[in-house]
C-alpha cells in the first residue's frame, strides 16, 4: 500500500479526520503502516480512542479502495496527499488540512499569492459586475483567485481571472465526478483549459449537503492570504468562511453595499468587526504588501503597455465621444461579453474610464 493510498482510505472513514491521523503519525511514523496495525495501539494514542482505532483496522468493511482508484483513473483525475511535495503549502499549515485533493488541472494555480473571493449566490448587478472587475484586476496584477465554483459571486470571480488569463483556482463542495451547481461544468473545464485547477477533498460519489460546503470552505481560505467578501448576508456561507479565514489567520476584506438590501449585512459586520475596506484593487494589493515577504510579490501576467487586437477595436469603436456599452459593442461587431472584459483590460490600463449608466469615454 502507498502513501496516498492509506490517505485516501482515511479520507473515506467518517470518525477518522486530519488530526486524528497527525497524532498517529506523530507516534507511529508512516501511516501506510496504520492500516494493519491492531487497534489497540491506535486506541492508546491520546486523542484517537478506541472507536476510531477499530474504523481503521476495519476500513476494507466500508471502503473499496481497488473501485476508487479505478473511479479516478477512469475520469482522469490527479490526486496529492498531505505529505506530497505538490501539495499546497499554505493549506498545509492549517488545524485541518485535507488529508488527499483530488484534482484536475495545473496545481500551480495555488502557489503563490491568492486572495479568496466568495459571497451571495443571489447576487445583485453590482455584485456580479464588481466580482468580475476585481478578480480580473488581481489575476492581471499576478494575484491568484481563489473560489467556490458557487453560482453568483463565486462564478464571476472565476470568470474575471479568466479574462486576464491569470491563476483561479475552484474548491468544490461535493466530490469531482458530482460538479455542483451542474451549469457551472463549462466554467470548470475552462479553468483546467487555462491553466487553472479544479478539486475537491471528497472521495468519489459524495453529493453536496450542509456538511460538505463548511468544509469546502476552509480550504477555500486555507489556500490564499486573504478573503474578499462580496455582498453576503449575515447568516451564510460567505460568512462561514471569513470566520474559518480569521481563525486561520488570514486577512479578511469586504466590500460596502446599500445599507438596505439584506446581501449587504454580513459585508458590513464585518467591517464593524475590523474587516479590510476595499473600494478598488488597490486597497488589496497594499495590504498584500504586509502579508507577502519581499521579493515573492506577484508580478502582472502581462506587460500593462500592450494592446490586443480586440483593445485596439474596442477604442477606435469607442473614439473621442462618450458612449454607452451597448452602442459599443454594435459598433464593434464583437460579442458583449469579448467587451466587456475588453473594457475592464483598458479600464485597468488606465485608457478608458467608465462613466454612470454603464457609460464610457477615452482617457488619453
Amino acid at each position: 500500500m502507498t502513501r496516498t493510498e492509506a490517505y485516501l482510505i482515511f479520507n473515506a472513514l467518517r470518525l477518522v479526520g486530519p488530526v486524528k491521523v497527525r497524532k498517529l503519525r506523530e507516534v507511529f511514523g508512516e501511516v501506510e503502516k496504520l492500516c494493519g496495525m491492531p487497534s489497540a495501539k491506535m486506541a492508546a494514542v491520546d486523542g484517537v480512542g478506541q472507536a476510531v482505532a477499530e474504523s481503521i483496522r476495519g476500513w476494507e468493511k466500508s471502503f473499496d479502495l481497488a473501485t476508487e482508484l479505478k473511479r479516478i483513473a477512469d475520469l482522469k483525475l490527479q490526486v496529492v496527499d498531505c505529505e506530497d511535495p505538490l501539495y499546497p503549502p499554505l493549506l498545509r499549515e492549517i488545524h485541518d488540512p485535507p488529508m488527499v485533493l483530488y484534482y484536475r488541472g495545473d496545481m500551480k494555480a495555488v502557489k503563490g499569492a491568492c486572495l479568496g473571493i466568495v459571497g451571495t449566490r443571489e447576487a445583485t448587478g453590482y455584485g456580479i459586475e464588481l466580482a468580475k472587475k476585481l478578480g480580473y484586476q488581481l489575476a492581471y496584477a499576478g494575484v491568484g483567485v481563489v473560489s467556490g465554483l458557487a453560482r453568483g459571486i463565486d462564478t464571476a470571480a472565476h470568470q474575471g481571472a479568466l479574462a486576464a488569463h491569470g491563476r483561479t483556482a475552484g474548491v468544490l463542495g461535493c466530490s469531482m465526478d458530482q460538479m455542483y451547481p451542474a451549469e457551472n461544468r463549462s466554467l470548470a473545464e475552462k479553468m483546467v483549459e487555462e491553466g487553472g485547477c479544479v478539486m475537491s477533498e471528497f472521495c468519489l460519489g459524495t453529493a453536496p449537503d450542509r456538511q460538505t460546503f463548511p468544509m469546502r470552505n476552509r480550504i477555500v481560505s486555507g489556500l490564499s492570504k486573504g478573503v474578499l467578501v462580496i455582498e453576503a448576508a449575515r447568516a451564510s456561507g460567505a460568512m462561514i468562511t471569513a470566520k474559518q479565514a480569521l481563525e486561520q489567520g488570514r486577512q479578511v476584506f469586504a466590500v460596502p453595499g446599500r445599507i438596505d438590501h439584506p446581501q449587504s449585512g454580513g459585508c458590513h459586520q464585518l467591517l464593524k468587526e475590523g474587516a479590510r475596506l476595499v473600494e478598488s484593487v488597490e486597497d488589496v494589493l497594499a495590504e498584500f504588501e504586509f502579508l507577502i515577504p519581499p521579493g515573492e510579490m506577484p508580478t502582472p501576467t502581462r506587460p500593462e503597455g500592450h494592446l490586443g487586437e480586440e483593445e485596439k477595436k474596442v477604442l477606435e469603436g469607442l473614439g473621442r465621444e462618450e458612449m454607452h456599452m451597448d452602442v459599443l459593442t454594435r459598433k464593434c461587431g464583437l460579442p458583449s461579453p469579448v467587451v466587456s472584459a475588453t473594457l475592464l483590460k483598458l479600464e485597468l490600463k488606465h485608457r478608458v474610464r467608465q462613466m454612470p449608466g454603464k457609460y464610457f469615454t477615452r482617457i488619453d
